[in-house]
C-alpha cells in the first residue's frame, strides 16, 4: 500500500520573504495597509507571494494586534430596501480599510442579548447598531471596551456616538408641498410601535401638519415591509373622514400603499390621494412609482458611520460625537392637487 501523500502545507510570510531575498518584516509591510514601501520592494514580495500563494493569516495578525479587524452590525429584521443600500456603502467603505463586517439580524428585544453575547465571542472590534439598543445593552457593550456607533438613532438621556438625519426643514417642505395642492385631511401610515425612526417622523409630520392649517384625520400602523401596507391603506381610506393625502413612515410602505390604492381599491394617485414616503431608496424612483419624498444621504452617513467608529477603535480615549446630516425633499409624480381643485 502506497502512503498517503504528506498534506500540503500553506506558505509562510518567512518562506515568501526567503524566496524575495528580503526580511520577514519587509513581506509583512507589503501586506499591510497604508505602510512606507518602495514599489521595487513590493513588486520582488508580490511576485514571491504569487509563486506560492501566499495570503496572510488574518487570524495570527488578530493575535499579534489583539485586534479581529472584525465590526458587527446589528439590523432589524423588518429591513425594506433601504438597509441592503446602507449595508452595501458600511460593508465596501469598511472593506477599503481593512475591516470584514460581522451581520446580526435582530428579531425582537430577546434577540439583543444573544447577538451581544456573539460580538463578544467573535472579538469584534466595534458595532455600528441601526436597529433596537437600550442603554444598558450599549453599557455592555462600553464596559467590554468595544466602541458602538448607533445609525440613524440616538438616546434623548446618553451620551454616545450617533449618526443622524435630521429631516426638520425637509419634512417641512413636504407638508407645504402638500398644503399648497389644496390638502387639509392627512393619514398617518406609521412604523412599529417601539420604531425611534417611526416615533420621530411622526412627530415632525404632526408638528408641520399643525404649522400649516391642517388636520390628521386617520392613522394606521405598518411594520416597514411592503405588504404591511396593504391593510393599513384600507383601515386609512375607510374612516369616516377620508385622508386625501397619504404619510408613510418609509418608503416601502408608501409603495405598498400605491399599490393597494391602485390596484385593488381602484384609486387614482395622485387624482384621488396623494402618497409620499421616507428614505430616498432607489426602487421609489421607479416609473411605476416616481415616489414624492425625503431623502437620507446614505453615502455620507455611511462614510461618517465607518470612520467614526475606526477611529475608536483606532483611539479608544476619543471622546463621544454626534454628526447631523440633512434630508432633502424629492418631489414625484405621486402627489397633486386634491379631487375639489381638479
Amino acid at each position: 500500500m502506497e502512503p498517503s501523500p504528506k498534506p500540503r502545507l500553506r506558505a509562510t510570510s518567512y518562506d515568501v520573504a526567503r524566496l524575495a531575498g528580503v526580511s520577514q518584516s519587509a513581506v509583512s509591510r507589503c501586506f499591510k495597509p497604508g505602510a512606507s514601501v518602495s514599489e521595487k520592494m513590493r513588486d520582488k514580495v508580490m511576485r514571491a507571494a504569487k509563486e506560492l500563494h501566499y495570503q496572510p493569516n488574518a487570524i495570527a495578525r488578530g493575535l499579534i494586534t489583539r485586534r479581529s479587524n472584525l465590526v458587527a452590525v446589528l439590523v432589524s429584521s423588518q429591513m425594506n430596501f433601504y438597509y441592503p443600500e446602507v449595508l452595501f456603502q458600511i460593508t465596501d467603505r469598511f472593506s477599503k480599510r481593512g475591516f470584514r463586517v460581522l451581520l446580526f439580524t435582530i428579531n425582537e428585544e430577546a434577540d439583543v442579548e444573544d447577538c451581544l453575547n456573539q460580538v463578544w465571542q467573535y472579538q469584534a472590534d466595534g458595532v455600528i447598531s441601526a436597529s433596537y439598543l437600550t442603554i444598558e445593552q450599549h453599557k455592555i457593550l462600553e464596559d467590554r471596551n468595544i466602541p458602538v456607533v448607533m445609525f440613524n438613532r440616538y438616546f434623548d438621556d446618553y451620551d454616545t456616538n450617533s449618526i443622524w438625519c435630521d429631516s426638520v426643514a425637509a419634512t417641512d417642505v413636504m407638508i407645504k408641498h402638500l398644503t399648497d395642492f389644496g390638502h387639509t385631511q392627512f393619514g398617518l401610515l406609521q412604523g412599529p410601535e417601539h420604531s425611534m425612526v417611526s416615533a420621530q417622523r411622526m412627530k415632525l409630520v404632526r408638528h408641520a401638519i399643525e404649522n400649516h392649517g391642517g388636520r390628521i384625520v386617520a392613522q394606521a400602523r405598518g411594520t416597514y415591509r411592503y405588504e404591511s401596507a396593504a391593510g393599513a391603506t384600507q383601515s386609512l381610506m375607510t374612516n369616516a373622514a377620508q385622508p386625501t393625502a397619504i404619510i408613510a413612515a418609509n418608503d416601502m410602505m408608501a409603495m405598498g400603499a400605491l399599490d393597494e390604492l391602485r390596484n385593488v381599491m381602484g384609486c387614482s394617485v395622485p387624482g384621488d390621494v396623494s402618497v409620499v414616503g421616507y428614505d430616498g431608496i432607489g426602487a421609489a424612483r421607479f416609473a411605476s412609482y416616481e415616489l414624492t419624498t425625503i431623502r437620507q444621504p446614505i453615502g455620507r452617513m455611511a462614510d461618517a458611520a465607518v470612520s467614526m467608529l475606526v477611529d475608536r477603535v483606532e483611539k479608544p480615549d476619543l471622546s463621544h460625537e454626534r454628526r447631523v446630516l440633512i434630508g432633502s425633499f424629492i418631489q414625484g409624480t405621486s402627489t397633486g392637487p386634491t379631487p375639489i381643485q381638479t
